[in-house]
């Protein structure tokens, strides 16, 4: 039989197949090829008990990508969750997850939640400012239920990781987008959410039979270890229209002369507020070199 591993602890691995959870252990051969199964990858698995739905994984198929940290597979593309208001958006940490998720060759979907309190003008801002970073932005209204089956549709047939600070409204999109899910919640209580299992790790939720989303805490850290300050720019999608122009093909866009992006910053052409948070992120890495 084939599944997905949606989570995985102790030796534990709970693999679903479309309407069960399984609650599997991996075959010895893997730990002697030292390969370790990982959330999200898809496997063939033998029932041991089909009642008891227990089985044993017997194979991993092929990923078609892998994610470090936190160690997850075959996940597809992101969505970035943020009000657009209450809290008011923090968009140097908005940037930063756009970043990371780059770093891991992820798409983006960035969805700002809490439409309703806020003016046409202030969306429409918002719209031109992040689709220029390559991102598909939506807005929605867990609250009101708008907007909420525009996510459901870009979601089909994949798996998606969520991400968000806190207080934005992402549990609610997220149980939102629970309503036909395939698991039942008795099944999920005990298969995953037992006393020994309730420590936090990477766990995908099925709002489909082919349909997950990923809601994992590795992605609280944000910090820009793995970027030199020379990288930066190539994370800032909008800069490389202009890039090509400036006087010095090194430019990092910040106090050199003949910079064609930062012409660009002054005549409107390339959102100040990104542009902002860029210098801000550059004198972040430019100070963690001098360590």
């Amino acid at each position: 039989m084939q599944g997905k591993i949606i989570k995985g602890i102790g030796g534990f691995y709970y693999v679903h197949n479309g309407s069960h959870i399984f609650e599997c252990k991996a075959k010895g051969a893997f730990r002697k090829d030292k390969v370790k199964p990982l959330v999200g990858d898809d496997v063939l698995f033998d029932v041991l008990d089909e009642k008891a739905c227990i089985g044993n994984i017997t194979q991993i198929l092929e990923r078609h990508s892998e994610i470090i940290r936190p160690a997850v597979a075959n996940v597809d593309q992101a969505l970035i969750i943020f009000a657009i208001a209450k809290p008011e958006p923090n968009f140097n940490l908005l940037d930063r997850f756009i970043i990371m998720m780059e770093q891991k060759g992820l798409p983006c979907i960035i969805c700002f939640n809490k439409q309703d309190i806020a003016t046409e003008e202030e969306k429409q801002r918002l719209k031109v400012v992040y689709e220029s970073s390559g991102c598909r932005v939506l807005f929605v209204s867990a609250l009101e239920t708008e907007g909420l089956d525009t996510i459901k549709e870009l979601l089909l047939h994949k798996t998606t990781t969520v991400a968000g600070p806190s207080g934005v409204g992402k549990s609610s999109i997220i149980n939102a987008l629970q309503g036909n899910v395939v698991m039942e919640t008795g099944e999920i209580s005990s298969k995953i959410e037992r006393g020994k299992h309730t420590t936090r790790h990477s766990e995908m939720i099925a709002i489909d039979a082919d349909t997950y989303i990923l809601d994992t805490p590795g992605f609280s850290s944000l910090n820009l270890f793995d970027i030199e300050k020379e990288e930066l720019k190539e994370y800032y999608t909008e800069f490389g229209e202009y890039a090509n122009q400036c006087k010095f093909m090194n430019c990092v866009h910040d106090n050199e002369p003949g910079c064609a992006v930062k012409a660009a910053v002054t005549d409107g052409a390339i959102s100040s507020l990104r542009y902002d948070n860029y210098k801000l992120l550059l004198n972040e890495l430019a100070e963690k070199r001098k360590y």
